[in-house]
């Protein structure tokens, strides 16, 4: 394994673990990787090698069919799925944020129902919170739920955005407002949401009466998964489909589970950086200039010690972020830098390895061009850059606050 992004303390199965994951991408998704995306194909034989290795089952206990591993294993697969190619990544990302929500969150029959099937694969998990009109501010959803009295069922109407895997998906976990359903003195937007868990079936257009999945939004990077809206018009579900039981509690669920998609993200940062570090400095052992390899010139010396470093301690922070996940201490501090160093630092080891490249880092043979491409959506998924500086702003005053 390469000096750089080593993680001590793993164990003989967390380190089997990666290993298979390495040799996959090693062997199934770098060598296919460019053309599956120049083509914008969704790569379903990659996917049907994941279900076949457990990945879709990787953090669901045993109890429910899974491996039962921790966010740290999970965190190191992405980086290392990231690393061949990052789509593939968001292909088991939301899945992993619906399942862990379902873990937390969902009653024993919600449990019994969804997790064995997600832990094989069978049911394909996605999630939404952002709308047309607000991504970041949470509170301006105007999706809502309305109770329906005669049946028990509630009806769901509006508009949602950006669903990964919005098309290939069969379980969505949606979150809209039931502000009929909140007490009558309850001041807190943030208490007016929750969380329904939507059954449908893979593909586009009218996918179940009052469910609409359009077609996929045309992305600049990002290719081979789908990336959707969802249209809810009169939708009617089960009283069973609310996530927990409860109305009221769907804000903080899917907090919940934004938290560790941090973590995911962060992750993400760290393999498209590894693969941009790994194809620059075997470039510049190899491209000639002035008589000699570039890599002997002192300022591309300079660039490679640049990223070696920012590709090193984007991956503790992120392990670090995962392993205080994983103790149950709470880690919106740790997960917010994270996401916020690992996706600026990949933008720059991207930019670093682009510039090595040269003029054939823009040529679309060149691998470092789609990873390019694919740097920038780091740094607003799962909240902007901005958004974590907020979060870290805050809980740094929560942790320093002054006595007295």
């Amino acid at each position: 394994m390469a000096r750089l992004a080593r993680t001590e303390g793993l164990t003989d199965v967390q380190e089997e673990i990666l290993r298979a994951v390495r040799d996959f991408v090693d062997g199934e998704i770098i060598p296919s990787a460019q053309e599956l995306e120049h083509a914008d194909e969704y790569p379903q034989a990659i996917v049907d090698g994941m279900k076949d290795m457990g990945i879709f089952g990787l953090t669901i206990p045993e109890e429910y069919g899974g491996l039962g591993e921790s966010l740290l294993t999970y965190a190191l697969c992405v980086e290392q799925l990231s690393r061949g190619w990052m789509s593939v990544s968001g292909i088991v990302n939301t899945h992993f944020i619906v399942a862990y929500m379902l873990i937390q969150h969902g009653t024993d029959e919600q449990k019994r129902h969804y997790l064995p099937r997600m832990a094989t694969g069978e049911v394909r998990g996605a999630f939404s919170m952002s709308e047309p009109g607000c991504g970041s501010d949470v509170a301006a959803i105007t999706s809502k739920a309305v109770p329906d009295a005669s049946s028990g069922d509630w009806v769901l109407d509006g508009q949602k955005m950006w669903l990964t895997n919005g098309g290939t998906s069969t379980l969505v976990a949606v979150l809209v407002r039931t502000d009929a359903a909140a007490a009558p003195d309850e001041a807190s937007v943030y208490r007016k949401m929750s969380t329904f868990l939507l059954d449908k079936p893979a593909g586009f257009g009218e996918v179940r009466p009052g469910l609409t999945v359009p077609g996929k939004i045309e992305k600049m990077g990002y290719k081979g998964v789908d990336t959707t809206e969802l249209v809810m018009d009169g939708l009617q579900v089960p009283s069973s489909a609310l996530l927990g039981g409860e109305p009221g509690r769907g804000f903080y669920q899917m907090m919940d589970g934004v938290e560790v998609g941090r973590v995911n993200v962060a992750a993400r940062g760290c393999g498209v950086a590894q693969r941009a570090f790994e194809l620059a400095i075997a470039y510049a052992q190899q491209r000639r200039s002035f008589g000699k390899p570039i890599a002997e010139h002192q300022a591309v010396q300079f660039r490679l010690a640049d990223m070696a470093t920012k590709v090193e301690a984007a991956h503790q922070m992120m392990v670090m972020a995962a392993r205080t996940k994983d103790s149950g201490d709470r880690n919106d501090l740790e997960a917010g830098m994270a996401k916020y160093l690992a996706s600026e630092y990949c933008r720059d080891v991207v930019e670093d390895a682009f510039r090595i490249h040269g003029g054939y880092g823009y040529s679309k043979e060149y691998e470092i061009e789609r990873l390019y491409r694919e740097a920038p959506m780091l740094l607003i998924g799962e909240g902007t850059a901005d958004i974590q500086r907020m979060i870290i702003g805050r809980r740094l005053l929560e942790e320093y606050r002054l006595k007295g």
